[in-house]
């Protein structure tokens, strides 16, 4: 079987089946005839854009990047860092493309790690110290509308 038809079938197989583990996936190709060492999937799974997800139960499966969209956000996550804004933050400041937020000490990991759970548009990843978190986001909008959020629910 010649390469493009590989990756057919290798597509057709990650839209319409769970598949885990690249084991999982190599064992679908063979129950349709198709022999291929671990060293061919693995160079097809990175061709292809195959991405591990983790989906509504936890558990990992591929996914074609393209296709990918993430479960809907918990508003309950939100309410968190809504609550975690109010209770811990003490500052924002935005330099450029990056908002600064200051917590109570000892904060600023827990925030960042609760902003990562959280689909926020505007964050591109979060960094944190021990009272800091800095946030890269793409753009100064988006570094401004983030700063935003956070002073409309912080306390001061």
């Amino acid at each position: 079987m010649r390469k493009a038809e590989r990756h057919a079938l290798i597509r057709q197989i990650i839209s319409t089946e769970t598949v885990r583990t690249q084991e999982e996936l190599l064992k679908h190709l063979e129950d349709r005839g198709v022999l291929a060492t671990q060293a061919t999937i693995s160079r097809d799974i990175r061709d292809l854009k195959i991405v591990k997800v983790q989906d509504k139960d936890g558990a990992i499966r591929f996914e074609l990047f393209n296709e990918y969209e993430p479960e809907p956000e918990d508003p309950e996550e939100e309410n968190r860092l809504i609550r975690m804004i109010q209770e811990v933050v003490t500052k924002v400041d935005r330099v450029q493309f990056i908002t600064i937020i200051n917590t109570m000490p000892d904060n600023a990991q827990l925030l960042s790690a609760v902003m990562d759970e959280v689909k926020l548009p505007e964050k591109v990843t979060t960094l944190a110290g021990f009272d800091t978190v800095i946030t890269i986001c793409r753009t100064d909008e988006d570094a401004e509308k983030l700063a935003a959020y956070f002073r409309s629910h912080m306390l001061n």
